[in-house]
């Protein structure tokens, strides 16, 4: 995990601009938390291999590369499961938790979706109401242990779907989920491990390829 002045590696997207501090020696953040937490998911059957997720905080400091890998998701037997739209309440999915970063302005995620096969960016952007909900203290009920906590929505949950869908929220623990928007994202020009691996994707798990081919994929439900 790196972090610098804004500007290496996100040229996609337009951006630019500089911290007034040094890059390399931040101050800390000021939250009411330790830290905060990016996860990721995908609809049932549709799995998604994360390459990379990039983050430049309030303060204007890109980090590069703070999480990857698989996403959460479902795969019930015998094409039980349902990927046709989102769900009212979101899930965290899987991801890390941002010690040391302060809350986000934009988040980049590159993805390989690999049921079409395809791979994608999709830059998100937090509005302002959303960091100040992250700060903001709410007394909630816990249905799993019958206490009641003073928490915070501290969690980015960013579910990722066929055709470079995505869609965001910002929730916590024993706190319900708000949408943050919808996103549509880009092919990725260099393709696949951005373009290291000749065009090939991580491979589609067999219950998966089973759900497609009986039942395709639902692009107009996300």
């Amino acid at each position: 995990m790196r972090h610098w002045i804004i500007a290496l590696g996100l040229s996609l997207f337009g951006l630019s601009g500089c911290a007034s501090h040094d890059p390399l020696n931040p101050p800390p953040p000021k939250l009411p938390y330790d830290a905060w937490y990016v996860g990721a998911w995908a609809p049932d059957y549709m799995e998604v291999w994360i390459e990379t997720v990039d983050v430049i905080d309030r303060r204007g400091l890109v980090y590069e590369r703070v999480h990857g890998g698989v996403a959460s998701i479902h795969r019930p037997p015998n094409n039980q499961g349902n990927p046709n739209g989102w769900p009212e309440q979101s899930g965290s999915g899987k991801g890390r938790h941002m010690r040391g970063i302060d809350l986000p302005e934009f988040i980049f995620v590159r993805w390989q979706s690999l049921v079409e096969p395809q791979t994608y960016n999709v830059r998100i952007d937090i509005p302002e109401w959303v960091r100040e909900e992250m700060l903001k203290p709410h007394e909630a009920y816990c249905r799993y242990d019958g206490q009641t906590i003073v928490g915070y929505r501290t969690h980015i949950s960013i579910g990722l779907a066929p055709g470079g869908i995505a869609k965001a929220w910002v929730l916590g623990p024993c706190l319900e989920s708000i949408e943050i928007g919808r996103f549509i994202g880009k092919i990725h020009p260099k393709g696949p491990y951005d373009g290291t691996s000749e065009g090939r994707h991580r491979p589609l798990t067999e219950i998966s390829r089973e759900y497609v081919e009986t039942h395709g994929i639902p692009y107009d439900s996300w």
